[in-house]
């Protein structure tokens, strides 16, 4: 016996998919059609603006009110550029400028191409403030670690995106930033009182009520004051009593990605996920990157099932499906087509370099980029200086398992300029560094999340607050190697 035709479109409607590949299956277009809330999109579907532009008609063709999302942060995270890197600093080294004209000026440039591909949900930005320098999934991703400058950059940001008629989601609730772990492939624990929350992480989401953002995205963190044992997405005391209640937001609650394993884990699987997350006050589902016909069947099932055997109630699934079409409605209004400054994002990037020491006398140097493994979230996207030297040799290194005596034989009289992501937590990077720079002239270029550290003996140290496209050449700029 199927499912009631009914419920079936009710539960879609409160579901994002997803789809492997630059052009849309049938099956995805089709769903739509059924009431299906959206899609969003990853760097797999994403070749060209051509191409983009296209996919999104033929997801119109499904149904005018389609939600289209995407993960564009600017800086480290991004699904336009990944091929090439962004050409906008991210949220690190705009917080390191502290120019909110600026925030809002760069938000507003890659809102005004999202809209132009015909995409109208950014799933950003990115408003956790960032405490722990040893935090493996945020990072360069925030404004940075004092929780009001954080504030002003977000809703900064999220008046950037808005401009142009893209519905900002600032993520993640209750924050992110504390953590030591990473929620894709486990539970972290944020273990303060609420009242800590309240101090340090929970600012930025109150200046983006205010500021009005349309939606908010979820944490797969668990604070066990607030939460008990599983996370913030399963949590009516996060996103009812602290989200709504105590920060008067009123608009669409979207999950972090429930595939991964800080929810799917919890919960038992994404079917039973999806159940719990509505429960708890969620109204859209991001379903996650690998997603199937048979996933999305999987997941409406478990949710008339649970509409059917008591573990929701239907004025729950209405009310999340009426805020995700309130959502929609929202972004076709569009918004103010504004002129983006030609190479905005360079120059911003620029702008928010710091060195300490000495940079002069870098003529042709070796140029040591060590290996850094990418997040789930940043994907595998090109980084560092290489395509923006003038004539330097670029040689790779891997922290633990190259010889610094090769390096500087490699070297010879000529200074070395190491350029890394994140070196402070990278298992042998400080011992690299620091042996080479005992007998060598070194140039550290750190193009992470520079942490507290700075190598012993290096003639300076070169901070760029993330890795973008923008990022790289302006390093590259500052140190006179520009081609």
């Amino acid at each position: 016996m199927g499912l009631d035709p009914g419920l079936r479109r009710l539960a879609l409607g409160t579901l994002l998919a997803a789809y492997p590949g630059p052009v849309p299956p049938d099956w995805a277009v089709d769903l739509l059609a059924d009431g299906l809330a959206g899609h969003t999109l990853f760097g797999t579907n994403i070749h060209d603006p051509a191409q983009v532009a296209a996919t999104t008609a033929a997801l119109r063709a499904g149904r005018p009110d389609v939600l289209i999302a995407i993960d564009e942060e600017g800086g480290d995270v991004t699904r336009l550029a990944h091929a090439t890197g962004s050409p906008y600093p991210g949220n690190a080294a705009l917080g390191a400028v502290d120019d909110v004209t600026l925030t809002r000026q760069v938000y507003a440039a890659i809102g005004a191409e999202l809209a132009a591909l015909g995409i109208n949900l950014d799933l950003a930005p990115t408003v956790d403030v960032n405490t722990a320098d040893e935090n493996p999934v945020i990072g360069t991703r925030s404004f940075g670690a004092d929780p009001a400058r954080v504030a002003a950059h977000s809703a900064a940001a999220v008046a950037g995106l808005q401009s142009a008629g893209v519905a900002a989601c600032a993520k993640h609730f209750p924050g992110h930033g504390a953590t030591v772990a990473d929620s894709h492939y486990e539970l972290p624990t944020v273990d303060v009182p609420p009242a800590v929350l309240r101090e340090r992480d929970l600012p930025p989401f109150a200046a983006v009520v205010d500021a009005g953002v349309r939606a908010v995205m979820t944490a797969h963190i668990r604070v066990p004051a607030l939460t008990g044992d599983g996370p913030a997405t399963f949590s009516r005391a996060v996103l009812v009593d602290l989200l709504r209640r105590e920060y008067g937001f009123t608009g669409a609650v979207i999950t972090d990605a429930l595939e991964m394993k800080g929810a799917a884990l919890a919960a038992g699987g994404v079917g039973p996920a999806a159940v719990r997350a509505l429960a708890a006050g969620a109204d859209l589902l991001c379903i996650g990157a690998k997603v199937d016909a048979d996933l999305v069947a999987h997941v409406v099932e478990e949710i008339v099932a649970a509409l059917d055997d008591g573990r929701l109630d239907r004025a729950r699934v209405e009310e999340a499906a009426g805020r995700a079409a309130e959502l929609a409605a929202w972004t076709a209004a569009g918004g103010t087509a504004a002129t983006t400054p030609d190479g905005l994002g360079y120059a911003a990037a620029l702008r928010a370099v710091r060195v300490e020491g000495d940079i002069t006398g870098l003529a042709a140097p070796l140029v040591v980029q060590v290996h850094a493994a990418s997040t789930i979230a940043e994907g595998r996207v090109p980084w560092g200086l290489g395509p923006h030297l003038a004539g330097a040799e670029v040689v790779r290194a891997v922290a633990g398992e190259t010889d610094p005596d090769e390096l500087r034989r490699l070297a010879g009289e000529r200074p070395i300029v190491l350029v890394g992501r994140h070196l402070h937590r990278l298992p042998g990077a400080r011992e690299l560094v620091e042996a080479l720079a005992a007998t060598h002239p070194v140039t550290v270029v750190e193009m992470g999340w520079p942490g507290g550290w700075r190598p012993a003996g290096a003639r300076a140290f070169v901070t760029t607050y993330g890795a973008s496209h923008a990022n790289g050449r302006a390093a590259a700029q500052v140190l006179g190697l520009a081609g």
